[in-house]
Formats: C-alpha cells, structure tokens, sequence
C-alpha cells in the first residue's frame, strides 16, 4: 500500500470516525424517511409522464384513423365517378395511415405495460414506506426513552458530561473558599504581629511596642488605685462590724480593734519661732506658750 492510499484511507476512517460520533439515529431513520418518499414521488412523476405520453399516442391513432375514414370515402366517390385514379391514390393514403396506426398500437401497448410495471412498483414502494414509517417511528420512540433513561442514569450516577462540570465546578468553588480564608488568616496573623506595618502609620513596630506598654502601665496603675480604694472601704465596713458585735464564736468578748490611719496634718512642718538667747534674769521664768 503506497503513501497515498494509505492517507486516503487513514482520512476516510477519520472522517466515518468522526461522522458515527455525530450521527443521531432519529434524524437519519427521519431522513431515510424523505429520501423514500421522494422515491415514491419521482415514481408518480414518471407514471404521469407515461400517461401523457400514451394520451399523445392514443389522440394521433384517432386522428389517423379520422384520416382512413375520409380516404376510403373519397376512394367510393371517385369510384362512383369514374376515376380510378383518384380512387387509387386515396387508397394509398388510406393505407399509409393503417401502416401508422399499427405503429401507434405497437408503442401505446408498450407504453401501457410500462406503465402497469410503473404502478405495480409505485404500489410496492408505497406499502414499504408505510411499514418504514411505522418502524421508524417505533424506533424512535425506543431510542428517545433509551436515551432518557441513560441520562438519567448518568445524572444519578454523576457520570454525565453536564453532572462532572457540576462537580468540577464546586469543587473549584470549594478549592477557592478555603484558598480566600487561608489567605485572609494569614493576613490577620501577620497584622496582629505587626509584620505589616500600616500604611498610614508613620509609627514603627518599636512605636507600637512602647505605646503597647505605657497603655499597660497606665492600666495597672488605674487597677492598683481602684484597688487601694476599695480595700480602705472594705477597713472600715469590718471595723464598724467588729465593734458592733460583743463576742466571739468562742463566747470570749471582742476586743475592738484600731486601724491606724496616719495623721497627715502631723506631718507638716511645725511653724519655727526665734528662740531669744538664755540670760540670767530670764532664768526660771516661764515664756508666754508655758514652756521654760
């Protein structure tokens, strides 16, 4: 096999290839249909074709036999008038056209059985499409519920060519999703540990540290007051509660206790006045606020 045929033929199983894949049954049982029906079509085409042409023949056959009538009348007359000659000729004529006719029944029979064949085959198509149609439509109807079911099948199954883009599609949507919040974890893990610094934040991340302890600072110190407050409260509330009751779990009386709160008046510095020098006459008296 040369290098040719062996293309023609590598193309030729392609393209059969090719056409078997994208041959749909219903359109060629429907098809096939047509192509029978014009058949059927050009058969009566040609049996009317036929028909006319025998009509043809039959109306020359009765105009040459009007003919043979006139001859053999005027072949009596020219008789009856003495001429012979005219006689003859109007017998020759009238014999012309008997030799025409025979000719005319020659084809019109032939037409005729040609015709009869024509009609017996137009009958036999015409049976045969019926049944092609009532086939074909049974068929049919086989394929389409085939056809259905298979695609039902599939859709259940998710085997499908339209199912499997479903599928593929979610899970391209899920793949996505969890790819968008990996991402924006990320972004607020790396936010939160000031891996990014802000954009419109001239401060840095030593900044954000410093001010991240001076706001503790200043919260510990707030906690500490608040506490400091509430424990000087809570002294005095027990203390009042001590001095009300007389005696302890164990009978024995309750001794009242004493907070000590400092004076703080005691602490400010006690006014100094100019102590005048010590004399002998001033000796043993006293100065005017009672001290020697």
């Amino acid at each position: 096999m040369g290098i040719l045929s062996r293309t023609s033929y590598v193309i030729r199983s392609k393209v059969n290839a090719l056409l078997n894949r994208s041959e749909d049954p219903t359109e060629t049982l429907d098809y096939s249909y047509e192509k029978m029906r014009d058949e059927l079509q050009d058969v009566k085409q040609g049996i009317a074709d036929l028909t006319t042409q025998k009509k043809r023949l039959e109306m020359q056959k009765r105009r040459l036999e009007e003919n043979v009538d006139k001859h053999n009348e005027q072949a009596r007359e020219a008789v009856r008038q003495d001429r012979d000659d005219l006689a003859r000729k109007a017998l020759e004529k009238k014999q012309s056209k008997m030799t025409q006719i025979e000719e005319l029944n020659d084809q019109i029979a032939d037409l005729q059985a040609t015709q009869d064949d024509l009609v017996d085959k137009k009958d036999k198509l015409q049976g045969r499409i019926e049944e092609f149609r009532t086939k074909k439509e049974t068929m049919k109807a086989k394929y389409e519920a085939a056809e259905a079911s298979s695609q039902v099948s599939e859709a259940l199954s998710g085997v499908g060519d339209e199912m499997g883009d479903v599928a593929r599609s979610i899970e391209r949507a899920e793949e996505r999703t969890e790819e968008m919040e990996a991402r924006a974890e990320a972004m607020n893990e790396l936010e939160e540990t000031g891996t990014f610094d802000d954009a419109l934040s001239d401060g840095d991340e030593i900044d954000r540290e410093l001010e991240s302890l001076s706001s503790g600072k200043a919260v510990d110190s707030e906690l500490d007051t608040l506490k400091a407050e509430m424990g000087d409260g809570d002294g005095s509330a027990s203390a009042g509660d001590t001095t009300d009751s007389d005696e302890t779990a164990n009978g024995e009386p309750v001794r009242p206790t004493r907070t000590w709160m400092p004076n703080y008046q005691s602490l400010r510095p006690m006014p100094t006045t100019p102590r005048s020098k010590p004399n002998s006459t001033s000796f043993g008296t006293t100065t005017p606020n009672g001290h020697p």
